[in-house]
Parts: C-alpha cells; sequence; structure tokens
C-alpha cells in the first residue's frame, strides 16, 4: 500500500486597513483566503472537511508573497494577481472557478452567465454551490458574481465584505 504524502499548508494573517483574514497556501500556491474577521477556526474547519490530513502551520513568510498581492489590491494599486493559486474540488467546481477568473476586475456576472459561459445553462444552482465553495475569494473573484436583478446574494465572506470589495472595484 502506498503512503499518502501528508500535505502542508502554511498559514497567517492578513490585516490592512479594516482587513482582517486569513490565508493558507500550500508549496503549490494559495489554497485558501478566509472571511472577513473570523476566527482561526474557520481555516481548520475547511482543512479538516476539503484537506484531510495536512498539517497546518503558521509561517507568515510562507503567505508574504500572497500577502503583498492582496495588499495592493485592497489599496486599489492591483488589478490582477500573478501567484499561483492550488484550488481542489471537483470536475465541476474547478469548471466553474476558472470562468469565475475571467470576470474583469470593476465588473459583475449573474449566476446565470456563468452557467451560460461553461454551457451548462440549467445549472444555475449547482454553480451557486460550486461558488460558495470557492476557497480562494478575492483571486477567484467570487464576489463579481450577483443576482441576475443585480442584488448582492450569497457570500462565504459576508455580504458586507463583497460590498467592500465591489466599492473597493468601483473606484479605478
Amino acid at each position: 500500500m502506498k503512503n499518502k504524502q501528508m500535505d502542508t499548508m502554511y498559514y497567517g494573517k492578513l490585516e490592512h486597513n479594516g482587513w482582517s483574514f486569513y490565508l493558507a497556501a500550500t508549496d503549490n500556491g494559495l489554497c485558501y483566503v478566509g472571511s472577513q474577521n473570523k476566527a482561526f477556526d474557520e481555516v481548520e474547519n475547511w482543512a479538516a472537511k476539503k484537506r484531510q490530513g495536512a498539517m497546518l502551520i503558521h509561517d507568515e513568510e510562507k503567505v508574504s508573497l500572497y500577502k503583498e498581492q492582496l495588499i495592493s489590491y485592497l489599496d486599489g494599486t492591483r488589478t490582477q494577481f500573478d501567484v499561483p493559486i492550488d484550488l481542489k474540488g471537483t470536475t465541476f467546481q474547478e469548471m466553474v472557478w476558472k470562468e469565475l477568473q475571467n470576470i474583469p476586475y470593476g465588473e459583475t456576472v449573474s449566476y446565470m452567465d456563468i452557467a451560460e459561459k461553461i454551457e451548462k445553462p440549467k445549472a444555475v444552482r449547482a454553480v451557486g454551490a460550486a461558488i460558495g465553495a470557492n476557497p480562494v475569494m478575492i483571486l477567484v473573484p467570487c464576489h463579481r458574481v450577483v443576482a441576475k436583478d443585480g442584488k448582492l446574494t450569497g457570500f462565504r465572506g459576508g455580504i458586507s465584505m463583497k460590498e467592500g470589495l465591489l466599492a473597493l472595484e468601483s473606484k479605478k
């Protein structure tokens, strides 16, 4: 029987201009962006469910590059990210997450738009569930997805975090 190598996840906390959330990364890239003002157990619970057996190690240095890019985004000086991300989901989730990365900075699309882009127009609810499972908020910009009528709906980080990110992007 083959030994399954244990994943190591490094985590740190970004605190900048009123923003406060945890980040986690593997050697392959950023794998988790936490919700605004949530405790560390949010990261632990996610890792226990989605990266079973992963060892969490506090290491601000290992997440510093991700922090730097997120801080410049939060300051309004960065509109795109060029750091590696380490996404693991179902084939459907990964298809949705890939499509989210095509939404331009400062623009919004509907859940229906995403469903149509991935050629699954009847899968709007499944698209919503996949978006809700996105572990790398901001870099995979699920905050740019709104209801067909333009209303802000579900966001793992909370509606106020979604409002804040959209307001930040509308200043450009």
